[in-house]
């Protein structure tokens, strides 16, 4: 038997103290510290833990990691060279610093993140070693927020006199503690929107307030007005908007049509989607007497009623798009404009901008003009009516497709001018193909919704000719202004749309992918790899792993953005590309149309940093306003499935990690996820190198591109989350 130790019982060491006083002093390294200072920033006060605290600091004097600056005040010896980079967060907590000076992204374990949130631009450093081959470090400072709002349900905890946001974003990681007198009135359960004002340094949670009640969760208003709040993005117009709006002249006069080139009497019409209510492009076509055809491409010409310096243009600029959500537009500009003055809507004068090109049938132009134009519109057409003429080569539209619900004859005139058109588009498109073009038509999902806005069946939109040859002209208007610009000595500042090559690791990713279903990509060159990716782009067609392969094609794909420094478009296989055909709904547009009037005008080039800015603005807001449309899509197709829950469907398997598998339903588009605790049958570890999960007794495989059978286990249509419950594979 052990005698018992006599004397005083020892004191619990703070655990980890020699990485927290570094990380204090390489965090305050502008600052000299003593030990009572280090000792109220570890929350600690009582005689042992200051003697543990002095202690160290001598000892890590001696191991010259902290030097002595003054008495009793030490700063950290900084050997570490700081970075600056942007957080991307992991839903389980850890992150990943995206950094130019580093090729591959460092790795943030959750306990290093130190108070940052996902997108911030923080500070860093990189440890001298590696975590299974990957750099590793920690954030030392956070530069700047991403965002300071977010969406969540409020929780009131009446007797303590404060509620918790918990955000509905999984890479929020904490919850949000907001004091009783900051709750905006919110109820218990509520969907709120909710302000970051602090995060003290000794506080577990961050700071907010509520700053607007959204409604109940699970109510389809609440849900997509909380999709919009999420990304910033407004769902109305301030009424100061509505009213400057509503005053603006939008009558045609004679002394405006006396400054423009007059183009009413032109054949012209608009073809558009059958539910569109903004026609922002229209199309004339003219036999020269020289056999060349004219063909104007005319913009609406929102510059001129979007005056720089107003509010109205202040509103513009900072939403930069529309945002398309299943059930609605919150359009860039008021009703008035993109509805009425801007839409070139048949049968009515308008002020357009336009770029007219006289071609041959082999599509060589011989002649262009931009400017400033007024134009009539003789008809307008849905894509289905247009491509019925192109399909029956009469001017037959028959009643099925008819915008008026009846079979009726269009101008014969108007019907020679589409299937002229249609040629000469595709003639166009045979020409940017063979130059490199790659051939993206991903398979739109779209919803049939009652008057409740509750999704009756999926539909899926496709490209056909009709929305070819409108791609072709816009296409070649926006390359052609640009080059017009782009061209011009001296240099001209410019708003180019640009997308970069692909990332080599991206294309290796996707062809390890693709193998498994038994295609093949050559990367050998720039050539090779437009060639063989518009091939297995056009042999995944119909098949059911086509919305996966051309999911992952497009992921590989750089992302397209705004700039003033040109670098062509890659996917375009053009040198020079701009957007200049949709005013109504992309701010960049009316930048293109100011900037080639001021140079036509000739005025100088403007300042090249002011409209890269801009561009920036542009392209962030182009990012948020997609992601808000794809929330939108996913909170649908949970909203469809919920109706669905006794119905077996056959799904394809679209991802694979070691927490369970995603399953694709391949006759609506729905994702969702079968756990690996749900799969009961047999213990499933994963396979990396096979994108599987491997039963570890039977041996049963379940591979990325598996066709399965699920059931629905259960739809969150708060969080977006699906799951599934797996049936087994579909052997039929």
């Amino acid at each position: 038997m052990s005698k018992k130790r006599k004397g005083k019982s020892r004191r619990k060491g703070i655990s980890n103290l020699t990485n927290t006083i570094l990380s204090i002093l390489k965090k305050e390294r502008n600052q000299a510290l003593n030990y009572k200072q280090i000792a109220a920033k570890l929350g600690v006060n009582d005689a042992s833990s200051r003697n543990q605290i002095i202690k160290k600091l001598r000892d890590l004097q001696g191991k010259q990691e902290i030097e002595e600056v003054e008495r009793g005040k030490y700063k950290a010896i900084i050997s570490t060279e700081y970075y600056t980079g942007i957080l991307d967060l992991a839903a389980k907590g850890n992150g990943y610093v995206i950094c130019d000076e580093f090729d591959d992204d460092v790795f943030i374990a959750s306990n290093n993140i130190n108070k940052a949130l996902d997108g911030d631009e923080v500070e860093f450093y990189v440890y001298k070693r590696r975590k299974r081959g990957k750099l590793e470090g920690e954030i030392t400072d956070i530069i700047k927020r991403q965002k300071s709002e977010y969406v969540g349900v409020i929780q009131i905890q009446d007797k303590k006199n404060f509620a918790f946001v918990i955000a509905d974003s999984n890479k929020m990681y904490k919850d949000i503690f907001i004091p009783i007198n900051k709750t905006f009135k919110a109820e218990d359960g509520d969907k709120v929107l909710v302000k970051l004002e602090d995060w003290p340094e000794k506080a577990d949670s961050p700071y907010g307030k509520v700053i607007q009640v959204l409604g109940k969760p699970g109510d389809h208003n609440t849900e997509i007005h909380a999709i919009l709040a999420e990304y910033g993005l407004p769902h109305e117009f301030p009424y100061e908007i509505e009213e400057f709006a509503n005053k603006l002249d939008t009558s045609i006069t004679k002394e405006e049509i006396a400054k423009r080139r007059d183009m009413r009497k032109d054949l012209t019409f608009t073809i558009d989607p059958k539910d569109a209510k903004d026609f922002d492009d229209a199309l004339s076509f003219k036999i020269l007497d020289n056999g060349l055809y004219e063909i104007g491409i005319h913009i609406a010409d929102v510059s001129h009623y979007l005056q720089e310096g107003t509010i109205l243009d202040d509103e513009a600029f900072e939403r930069a798009t529309s945002v398309y959500l299943v059930d609605r537009v919150v359009p860039m500009l008021p009703e008035v404009l993109s509805n009425n003055a801007c839409s070139l809507r048949p049968h009515e004068e308008k002020y357009t901008f336009s770029a007219v090109f006289q071609m041959n049938d082999k599509c060589e132009i011989k002649n262009e003009w931009f400017g400033r134009t007024v134009t009539y519109s003789d008809a307008r057409f849905a894509y289905e009516e247009a491509q019925a003429i192109i399909e029956s080569k009469t001017n037959d539209i028959p009643a099925a497709v008819s915008l008026i619900g009846k079979v009726y004859k269009t101008d014969q005139a108007i019907a020679d001018a589409i299937l002229k058109m249609d040629e000469l588009a595709k003639t166009m498109r045979r020409k940017r193909m063979s130059s490199g073009a790659i051939s993206f038509d991903k398979v739109e999902v779209k919803f049939n919704l009652d008057k409740d806005n509750n999704p009756e069946g999926v539909f899926f939109k496709t490209s056909k000719d009709a929305n070819k040859l409108i791609e072709e002209f816009m296409l070649l208007a926006n390359r052609k202004v640009s080059e017009f610009i782009g061209k011009q000595s001296p240099k001209k500042t410019f708003v180019y749309r640009v997308h970069d090559e692909p990332d080599d690791s991206k294309l290796a990713s996707l062809q390890g992918i693709v193998s498994k279903f038994g295609y093949k990509l050559n990367f050998k060159d720039r050539k090779t790899t437009s060639a063989s990716l518009n091939n297995l782009l056009k042999e995944v067609n119909g098949k059911k792993e086509q919305n996966l392969v051309d999911t992952l094609a497009i992921r590989s794909m750089s992302k397209a953005e705004y700039t003033t420094h040109n670098i062509g478009h890659y996917g375009l296989a053009f040198d020079y590309y701009s957007h200049f055909t949709s005013p109504i709904r992309r701010y960049p547009d009316v930048m293109a149309h100011r900037l080639l009037q001021h140079y036509l005008d000739g005025g100088k080039s403007v300042n090249e940093d002011v409209y890269e800015d801009k561009c920036n603005h542009s392209s962030n807001m182009e990012n948020l306003a997609t992601k808000a449309e794809r929330d939108s899509i996913k909170y649908m197709q949970i909203k469809f499935m919920e109706d669905h829950k006794d119905q077996e469907f056959v799904g394809v398997i679209s991802g694979v990690t070691d927490w369970g598998i995603y399953v694709e339903i391949i006759s609506n588009k729905c994702e969702g996820m079968v756990s690996v605790r749900d799969m009961k049958d047999d213990h499933y570890a994963f396979d990396q190198d096979q994108y599987a999960m491997v039963g570890r007794n039977t041996k049963t495989m379940y591979q990325l591109g598996d066709e399965v059978i699920v059931k629905v286990k259960n739809t969150d249509l708060v969080k977006k989350h699906l799951d599934f419950n797996l049936i087994g594979k579909n052997e039929s």
